[in-house]
């Protein structure tokens, strides 16, 4: 085994970084393609992280394997099961620098014999990856990145999204806010691109289910909301008579100041305070509790949202391999894409993916910081091919225009 250095033209420093080298190592397999066996399956892992605003301090610094042991459990996982139908799964794992080449990294995994590439990263790096020669003919998993428009204008047949968008996040919200007849929503939207595409799909929520934001205001504070939260936030938060606060501020840089200093008593949902996810430490119905152990086994931590997108990623090649009972990639990619594919993922309903947008249909989580509150699709929000579909951009409004629209 050797470390990996892709070609960067435009920086300089290894792409794998100091701390991931002793996990990298262990996942890493760089023998060529023609080496493998028919029982082999290659699944290339490429991350991406960007730098947080130097104006947002993090409490919680994520683990520098945040994700990538989600991946490393699963591979354990599909090798578990593997060894009894004579497949072998192996991760071949990049870390591509805020400032890096991603194309380079996609073209260096897919020269490896990659054909699965799971990507975790930002919306626009999985975008232009899609769009590369190279990708064409691979399988590219997004595991993290939210953003609608990889589900409608810029979905790619080559494209899966494991993660739920951002639609599907706030229709998880909004159901539960509505079921618990909490129908008025005061909006408070962060000043960055991805806060405002948040606060979109929430309005699109209120929209879709009954609810109505009464007001909205934009966060422009310049100021430490660290030293002046008690004086600043029952200012701003201010407004004509609302049942909930939702906040749409995906980086952190102020919506967990929001609790508890609102200038009325309310409660606070969205990015912060009530939060949808696809998973929660606290989380142990569904044989969930499970899978925490041994993740926590594994990693020596607990799993993270991100954890859990890039072990469901991982996961769905290997329960592919094991259904269709081959290692072949292109057999197991149309069946992937097939009808007939579902899978676990310990959240109370089969995973299957729509064939409109390239979406992992799934249930969604809400919590607390320590506490699991609720699941959606919540009960009563019914429709006539699967309460899952009542999240997110449904067929009739799909923007994708180069996936099949066949429905399963």
């Amino acid at each position: 085994m050797v470390k990996t250095r892709l070609p960067r033209p435009h920086h300089t420093g290894p792409l794998i970084t100091g701390p991931l080298i002793a996990l990298t190592m262990v996942l890493l397999a760089v023998a060529p393609a023609m080496a493998q066996d028919s029982g082999e399956i290659r699944i290339g892992f490429l991350s991406q992280t960007p730098e947080p605003p130097p104006s947002v301090a993090n409490p919680d610094e994520p683990a520098v394997d945040d994700g990538l042991a989600g991946a490393a459990l699963a591979i354990a996982d599909n090798n578990t099961t593997g060894k009894f139908l004579k497949q072998s799964f192996l991760l071949d794992a990049v870390e591509v620098v805020p400032d890096g080449d991603a194309a380079a990294a996609l073209r260096e995994l897919a020269g490896r014999g990659n054909r699965f590439v799971i990507v975790d990263a930002p919306g626009a790096t999985v975008e232009a990856l899609s769009k590369l020669p190279e990708a064409r003919n691979l399988l590219l998993l997004n595991a993290t990145a939210p953003d609608d428009s990889l589900r409608g204008a810029a979905c790619a047949p080559n494209l899966l999204n494991v993660a739920p968008s951002r639609a599907m996040l706030a229709d998880a919200l909004g159901q539960y806010l509505v079921k618990k007849r909490w129908p008025r929503w005061f909006l408070v939207t962060g000043r960055r691109p991805e806060d405002m595409l948040f606060a979109s799909a929430v309005r699109r929520a209120a929209k879709h289910f009954g609810a109505q934001i009464v007001a909205e205001k934009t966060w422009t504070a310049e100021s430490d909301v660290n030293r002046t939260a008690e004086a600043e936030i029952p200012v701003f938060t201010q407004a004509k008579s609302y049942d909930v606060l939702v906040v749409a501020d995906e980086v952190g840089e102020f919506g967990d100041y929001l609790p508890y200093r609102t200038a009325d008593p309310r409660p606070v949902a969205g990015t912060q305070g009530l939060v949808p996810t696809v998973w929660h430490r606290t989380h142990e119905q569904w044989g969930a509790a499970q899978l925490q152990s041994r993740f926590k086994a594994s990693a020596k931590r607990a799993m993270t949202a991100r954890d859990h997108n890039d072990w469901t990623a991982v996961r769905i090649v290997g329960e592919a391999a094991a259904r269709a009972r081959t290692a072949d990639p292109d057999r197991l990619i149309a069946f992937i894409q097939s009808p007939d594919f579902t899978m676990s993922a310990f959240r109370g309903a089969p995973l299957s993916l729509r064939p409109w947008d390239g979406q992992l249909r799934q249930p969604v989580l809400l919590a607390a910081d320590r506490s699991l509150v609720s699941v959606s699709p919540q009960e009563g929000f019914l429709h006539p091919r699967t309460e899952l579909d009542s999240l997110g951009y449904d067929q009739p409004e799909t923007l994708c225009k180069t996936r099949g629209k066949k429905t399963p």
